[in-house]
Parts: structure tokens; sequence; C-alpha cells
């Protein structure tokens, strides 16, 4: 390793140690630079690529750096996967906002549709090494598409640990997969059941409800997986979260706590509209019933 490449090894390092927000304005080219440095060491790519990913930084040059990579099939394995995981948080900001903001898009139009393609070529690609071709499948649920629930099906229906695993993780993101939700929250394996939590907060599972109570009234052992039951109690059950959520506000690990409180307001907040949203139901129907009785005279 040269000075150059170790010096933007103590670059990359440093920015993986400080918030996006604090990042200097030439984050992005630093990043770029290592992303293409096929000189660098692995694990500095691999660190740059995640990096390249945030909001703070990705544009178009970072998106096509990362999908020369991805579509590379001499760089590692890892090394694209890790480019395809990259681009989620992009697509799911595009496909949520859209281009027409230009102030505030991070990629064009042009290059999410390239970034789209680009991930369905992988995952279809049966050559491609099976961590690329999952990663490839995470990163693209992030935006949804038509051909998305046969390839979570498929993966699903997999016999192996990684494709199920992959296919949960998915279901955060493509609805319809309420039984098998349900089914992965019944897992033996830690990575499965932590999914299937996060993905029954994201549909709304209210059938979850028992399997969040009762990781919420045990000891937190795991405790990404608290952490992940904290939040998915919002969309499971906000009426009755916040009474379970309130034990934890004043915990004395400070994640639980800001988690907790950060839950108990969402909950509280979601509770609410659902409540104006019945009462509206209701009021609705009250008169179309008095409608249909002045008609019926």
């Amino acid at each position: 390793m040269d000075d150059r490449q170790s010096e933007a090894k103590e670059e990359i390092e440093y920015l993986a140690e400080t918030p996006p927000w604090q990042w200097p304005a030439d984050a992005g080219e630093t990043l770029l630079a290592a992303v293409n440095d096929r000189g660098m060491e692995e694990a500095d790519r691999l660190l740059a690529a995640e990096l390249a990913g945030d909001a703070a930084v990705i544009n178009d040059k970072l998106a096509g750096a990362l999908l020369s990579v991805l579509n590379d099939e001499s760089e590692p394995e890892g090394l694209r996967g890790q480019a395809a995981v990259s681009f989620g948080p992009a697509l799911e900001l595009a496909d949520i906002d859209g281009f027409d903001d230009l102030d505030t898009v991070a990629i064009s139009e042009s290059m999410f549709r390239r970034i789209q393609e680009a991930l369905h070529r992988v995952y279809v690609d049966a050559s491609a090494p099976v961590f690329a071709r999952r990663r490839a499948l995470e990163a693209s649920v992030r935006a949804r598409e038509d051909w998305h629930q046969d390839a979570v099906r498929a993966a699903y229906a997999c016999d192996t640990k990684d494709w199920k695993l992959t296919a949960v993780f998915c279901m955060q993101f493509v609805r319809g997969f309420d039984e098998q939700i349900m089914e992965a929250l019944d897992s033996t394996d830690p990575e499965i059941v932590y999914e299937a939590v996060r993905a029954a907060g994201a549909s709304e599972l209210s059938e979850a409800w028992p399997y969040i109570v009762d990781i919420l009234q045990s000891e937190p052992d795991d405790k990404e997986l608290f952490l992940a039951a904290i939040e998915a109690s919002v969309g499971v059950n906000p009426s009755e979260a916040p009474e379970i959520l309130v034990d934890f506000m004043e915990a004395s690990d400070d994640d639980i706590a800001d988690a907790a409180s950060e839950a108990y307001v969402l909950a509280e907040s979601y509770s609410e509209m659902l409540d104006e949203d019945e009462d509206e139901y209701e009021d609705d129907e009250e008169d179309g019933d008095e409608e249909d009785g002045d008609e019926s005279f």
C-alpha cells in the first residue's frame, strides 16, 4: 500500500467514525476514489462502498462507481454484494419523493432506472455469486417492482437459510406475506426471528402482537431483537403499545430508553389518527343511514 492509499485508508476510517452530517465537503470524492481503486485492500474498499450509500454523499457519480463494481464479475463477491446494498436508501428515497425537486434528489431518474435494471439482472443471473444475488434482491425491494413478489416467494421457499433470511428481510418492503411472517416468528433461528419482527411492524401485522409482547416482557438478552420489537410495536398495535413502552422510557440503557420514548410518541400519534379515522367512518355511516331513511319515505 502506497502513501496515497494509506492516507485514503485513514480518511475512510475517519468518515466511518464521524456522523455523516459532520463529513467534510470532499467526503464523496474520497469515497469515489477508494471504490474505484483496485489497489486498495478489499476491507477498505468494502467500507468505502458501504459509506458511499449514505444520503450525505450518494449521487450519480458514486452510484456509477458502485454499478461498475456490481456488474464486474472479477470483483470480490463481498464487494459486489455491498455495492448492491448501498443502493437501497437512495432507491427508497427516490421511490417515495420522485425526481421533481432537483435540490433534494440524490440520484437522477435515469440512474435510478439503471440501478433497478442492474439489480434485477444480477438477481436472475444463476451464475452470479449467491451473496451478490441475495443482496441485489434486498436492495431492489426498497423501490418495489412487479417481479418482487415472485422473487420473495421463491427465496422463502428455498431450503437454504440464507435465502429464507433474505426473503423475510424483503417482507418489510413487499406486502402479501402475512402468513410467512407469522411462520418466521416461530423460527428457531434468531436472525430470521429478528427480520420477522421488523417485517411484522412494517406490515402492521396485528396478529404478531403476542410475539412482540413476549419479547418485550422477557429479559433483553438480545438487544437488537429487543429494539426491533420496540419499533415494531408501533405498527403492530399502536393502541396498546404505549402501556408497555412506558416501562422502558427510563431504562438505564440509553438506546432502549431513546427507542422506547420515540416509539411511545409515534404510537400515541398513530393511535389518535386511527381513532379519528374510525370516528369519521362512523359519522359517514350515520349520514348514509339518514339519507337512506329519507329516501324510503
